[in-house]
């Protein structure tokens, strides 16, 4: 089971295969940013990823679309979009 974990001081816990990034983080009790509530519409729920990038689902055009608005760093995924397929280590600047 793929692990999430975090640069500060959050509990690392397992997720299923192909589970989506945000739900998952939220579900773990963690806040996300949000004000579309997942639809891919406004870029808030922005993660970065410090290891396990090639972990994630490759970017959906939604998300590449919003990364590219925005102007969001290459290591920036957009969680509402990202599937996790194994271990990653992520951090957001609100944690």
């Amino acid at each position: 089971m793929p692990l999430i974990s975090f640069k500060k001081n959050h509990v690392s816990f397992e997720v299923a295969p192909g589970a989506n990034l945000m739900k998952s983080l939220l579900e773990a009790g963690l806040p996300v940013a949000s004000s579309c509530d997942g639809d891919g519409v406004c870029a808030k729920c922005k993660i970065q990823i410090l290891e396990g990038a090639e972990n994630l689902s490759a970017e959906n055009d939604t998300e590449q679309f919003l990364k590219e608005k925005n102007n969001l760093a290459k290591n920036i995924r957009i969680s509402c979009q990202t599937e996790v397929h194994g271990d990653v280590k992520v951090d957001a600047s609100y944690w």
